[in-house]
């Protein structure tokens, strides 16, 4: 600062000895400038020598005038309450230490797995196990982690999932989707899949599934099924219409409980519609159907590619109707067969 005031007397003192009509065409040329640069620079950026410059030129001049210039009275008043704030700041006062992030996965990790634990419950397990930690993070740490109140954590999903793998074994599950064709006319895909080996049965195809058509269709599986029929104590479906009493007492007379989901909840049968994601990505939307027929015959095709050769995350990468104690060993060659009408290449090792 005492720089550039030394510098700016010395500059004044040499602008005293010139005349008044040098000094004033200077001013106007100078404001001449300035209106032109001010059409090019819409917000001028000066450094902080600079803005104390104008601070202090700016008292010497009239009131009318300083409305004219580059910075506004209401820009100064702006650069003094920053000065303020920088010279008046407090240090942050320490507060409570952070939680840290395994504490943190504890917490939601015990209200994960106990719905009927509250937040006082939880932080009592937590003392118990040596953690220091309020009552009030806990229930904080919960809400964030969209774990409300102990009786409002959805335990019927959480009891709905545990009955999915406990049952799984003895599980089949049941739905329709709908491929369109060229014609735009919308075919029904009845399927039938095994929970616990991911195993799919293409029931029928057709434009007009009645309750009649569809209890035609349990009474070929069960015929097909045979004796293995004897395996299966529950099948899961919506509430189609089209599943009516009829159809249930094909399934009842075999043993096997008809357990219906809830209203509008897909997710409550996520085998099937998972399965109905894949027939999708994989076969149906990836080429143009042309009839029933055609539609009935790649589906077929695409249920046994699915369950002779597709493997699934949920069976540790095996196929439906591979055999878990078979490691098959890596050989030299291996033959490409394409499935599907061409769309699915499946790799065999060579004999």
């Amino acid at each position: 600062m005492v720089y550039l005031l030394a510098t700016r007397v010395l500059a004044w003192l040499a602008l005293m000895c010139r005349s008044s009509a040098a000094k004033n065409a200077e001013i106007l040329i100078l404001r001449h400038e300035v209106a032109l640069l001010r059409r090019q620079v819409t917000v001028p950026k000066p450094t902080w020598p600079e803005r104390a410059l104008l601070s202090a030129l700016a008292r010497l001049l009239p009131q009318v005038l300083r409305g004219h210039r580059i910075v506004s009275p209401r820009t100064l008043l702006a650069w003094h309450k920053r000065l303020v704030r920088k010279k008046w700041t407090q240090p942050v006062m320490p507060g409570r230490p952070p939680i840290s992030e395994e504490l943190r996965n504890l917490i939601i990790r015990l209200g994960g797995e106990n719905p009927s634990w509250g937040a006082h419950r939880i932080h009592g397990e937590l003392r118990r196990l040596g953690h220091k930690v309020s009552a009030a993070t806990v229930h904080r740490i919960l809400r964030e982690a969209g774990l409300g109140p102990a009786p409002r954590r959805h335990p019927a999903r959480r009891e709905w999932r545990q009955f999915l793998k406990s049952q799984a074994s003895g599980l089949l599950a049941t739905d329709f989707f709908h491929p369109d064709t060229i014609g735009l006319q919308r075919l029904y895909a009845l399927f039938v899949m095994e929970v616990r080996t991911r195993t799919v049965h293409i029931l029928g195809v057709t434009a007009h599934p009645t309750a009649a058509w569809t209890t035609q269709q349990a009474r070929q599986l069960m015929w097909y099924l045979g004796d293995r029929a004897e395996r299966f104590t529950y099948l899961i479906r919506d509430r189609d219409t089209k599943f009516t009493a009829a159809f249930d007492a094909i399934f009842a007379d075999e043993g096997i409980a008809v357990i219906k989901i809830p209203p509008r909840s897909p997710n409550c049968n996520p085998h099937a519609e998972r399965f109905i994601r894949s027939a999708r990505q994989e076969c149906t939307n990836r080429l143009l159907i042309h009839g029933r027929g055609h539609a009935e015959k790649l589906l077929r095709e695409y249920a046994w590619h699915f369950n002779e050769h597709r493997p699934h995350q949920g069976r540790g990468q095996l196929a439906p109707l591979d055999d878990p104690n078979v490691i098959p060993l890596p050989t030299p060659r291996i033959q490409r067969k394409q499935t599907v009408g061409g769309l699915i290449n499946e790799y065999r090792q060579a004999g």
